[in-house]
């Protein structure tokens, strides 16, 4: 009775003794045949990984430009269009989307005008930012020098200034510029303070490399005009972000001339269209990773049957003895296996350890902030999966063809 219980453990032992046996007889062949698994089992890992890095960084630099962030600009016209003074945004609309919007949690706008500073006997281009008492915390600023603007300085329309470090550098290399008088256009600022992005915009806001953003009060007095160009409104929660966006759009149209068109958008459609092309990205290198693997699946077929080919004397001998054609089929089977599983672990093994190193060499290389690697186990196990199942799926025809065969022909085989 012992003995009948133990007969299937002892086949089972048995045949994964002799895959295993055939397998080292033919290292080289074993190896070759499984690095397209291990190719393909990276890829799925590696196109999962680069998915979910590229997803957390992009939403990691619009937190850091602003999050819940709706902002608004009065849309440029056609040729044959007007635009009318009271077309323009007003610090009064501002204090409109305050009041009628109760999600919102601060506003602020901007007005930029281009003049140049007078440093070191040359003229630099500048861009002088007109900014509202809340601009630094919706834009997150940095302020590693000095300080920002106070109340005061918007109520007295005081003459000073924050200014950003590459012009800070400019103006004043190697020296603390936070109390020097800066000469801009017709009128002379007091520098309080020095401000950078908390992550860099290249240009594609009012801030530019060479900007220094002055109390709004002193744009509308030295200009004369007293409209906003951007209007900027923070949300309290990332889910009011299209109420406010709505919310902010009807408070302008209902303020202004029909005729007035405004762009009024979010940093959220940033986001879902970065998530769109991450995800239409990640489909195509995964069927390039499937490819690899179906590549790999069919070099494995074409191995096994020049494997059941070559050892057809040793299947008749098998089968002589008292081999059933099951066991033949497990055996081959088991092969097929074998090279898909390793060559699956050998490459998850290369794809989560790129990712464990660039973790590490982030520590002394000078990276952009916010990259974080992060590995799906998910993927881990989808590749282990795939790539077993690549190799009992192409190594099934093998084997079926070596548990076909015939013990007497086989035996006859040269």
């Amino acid at each position: 009775m012992n003995e009948v219980a133990q007969s299937p453990a002892i086949h089972w032992s048995e045949t994964w003794h002799l895959a295993m046996e055939a397998l080292r007889a033919n290292r080289v062949r074993a190896a070759l045949t499984m690095l397209g698994v291990v190719i393909g089992s990276a890829c799925i890992v590696l196109v999962v990984t680069i998915g979910l890095t590229g997803r957390t960084f992009v939403r990691h630099q619009i937190e850091a430009v602003g999050s819940n962030l709706v902002f608004a600009s009065l849309a440029q016209p056609a040729a044959s269009q007007n635009v009318a003074l009271s077309d323009e945004i007003s610090d009064s609309d501002m204090e409109a989307v305050r009041q009628g919007v109760p999600q919102v949690i601060h506003v602020a706008g901007t007005s930029d005008l281009p003049l140049t500073v007078l440093a070191g006997g040359k003229a630099v281009p500048v861009v002088m930012v007109g900014v509202t008492p809340e601009f630094e915390q919706i834009r997150k600023l940095v302020i590693p020098q000095g300080r920002y603007f106070d109340s005061d300085d918007f109520s007295s329309v005081s003459k000073v200034c924050v200014v950003s470090e590459h012009l800070a550098d400019t103006v004043a290399p190697g020296q603390n510029i936070v109390g020097q008088e800066l000469h801009v256009g017709e009128l002379t600022f007091t520098v309080i303070g020095v401000f950078r992005e908390r992550i860099d915009t290249f240009g594609q806001s009012e801030i530019r490399s060479d900007s220094l953003l002055v109390p709004f009060p002193l744009v509308r007095y030295y200009t004369g005009d007293s409209y906003l160009v951007t209007l900027y409104a923070q949300a309290g929660r990332a889910e009011y972000v299209p109420l406010v966006t709505d919310r902010v759009a009807q408070i302008l149209k209902s303020r202004h001339r029909p005729e007035a068109e405004y762009n009024v958008e979010n940093l959220s459609s940033i986001l879902d269209t970065s998530r769109r092309i991450s995800f239409a990205l990640t489909i195509v290198l995964l069927l390039v990773a499937l490819l690899a693997l179906v590549i790999s699946g069919i070099g494995i077929m074409n191995i096994m049957l020049v494997t059941v080919t070559e050892r057809t004397r040793e299947i008749g001998l098998r089968k002589a003895i008292g081999a059933r054609p099951r066991e033949i089929l497990y055996q081959f089977l088991v092969e097929a296996i074998l090279i898909s599983g390793v060559g699956a672990v050998i490459g998850i093994g290369i794809a989560v350890a790129i990712p464990l190193s660039v973790d590490v060499l982030a520590r002394f290389l000078p990276l952009p902030a916010g990259i974080q690697i992060p590995v799906s186990w998910l993927s881990v196990l989808a590749a282990f999966v795939v790539s077993c199942a690549t190799g009992v799926l192409f190594g099934y025809l093998p084997a079926r063809t070596a548990a076909q065969l015939q013990p007497v022909e086989s035996l006859r085989f040269e």
